[in-house]
């Protein structure tokens, strides 16, 4: 069975939504990867955002959605809560945002990451760099 997909434009997250989601991007981010950095980055209010619960009402997995412009779509704040890694929760939020875009679509994956994102179409598409101490590539997907 596919869970069921929430989506929001940030005005109309509730405030409960709001906590869930930015719960799970410091606890893995922040804590987990033991990385210091503006997690809040005034991307949010733009941006839509995508996720999904577990069987308990948890976040399972989460990304933001924003406007590169030129007709680009950015995925960012891509994430999977580490109780749902390897059940395919990440792989079926991607599968079903990227489902619904038409036209190319950019983000920055840590490189630990890059096989998952290539097993969804992306491609690595420059050289890459360091995000807050860890090493990143940017990536497409056409």
């Amino acid at each position: 069975m596919i869970p069921a997909l929430n989506r929001r434009a940030f005005a109309d997250l509730t405030p409960a939504e709001l906590y869930d989601l930015l719960a799970l991007r410091v606890r893995v981010f922040v804590v987990e990867q033991e990385c210091a950095y503006q997690e809040l980055d005034g991307r949010d209010a733009v941006a839509e955002h995508v996720w999904t619960r577990g069987p308990g009402g948890e976040v399972a997995a989460y990304l933001r959605v924003g406007d590169e412009g030129g007709g680009v779509v950015r995925l960012g704040r891509i994430v999977t809560a580490p109780e749902h890694r390897g059940t395919g929760a990440g792989a079926a939020l991607m599968r079903a945002v990227l489902g619904g875009i038409d036209g190319p679509v950019v983000l920055g994956a840590q490189v630990q990451a890059q096989g998952f994102y290539e097993r969804l179409g992306f491609a690595v598409d420059g050289p890459g760099y360091d995000e807050d101490g860890i090493p990143h590539v940017p990536m497409r997907r056409p």
